[in-house]
């Protein structure tokens, strides 16, 4: 199992208090149901986003959705 980094909002979005980031975790907790499985890491970094679950078939899934893109 790796971390995904997606650089998904602005720089100056660098707290997880931030209320798109607050909403992107919930979003990720949601999935990680669905899948029945846990988000074991979840950060922020002036916009970037680090995640990682404890299911490698949902982060191949992810990967793929973001190959896409």
């Amino acid at each position: 199992m790796g971390i995904i980094e997606v650089d998904l909002f602005s720089e100056d979005v660098d707290s997880l208090d931030h209320p798109e980031v607050v909403k992107f975790r919930k979003l990720l907790e949601e999935v990680a149901d669905d899948y029945d499985c846990n988000l074991t890491s979840f950060n922020v970094d002036h916009g970037t986003v680090s995640f990682s679950f404890d299911n490698d078939e949902l982060d191949a899934e992810i990967l793929r959705i973001l190959q896409e893109l």
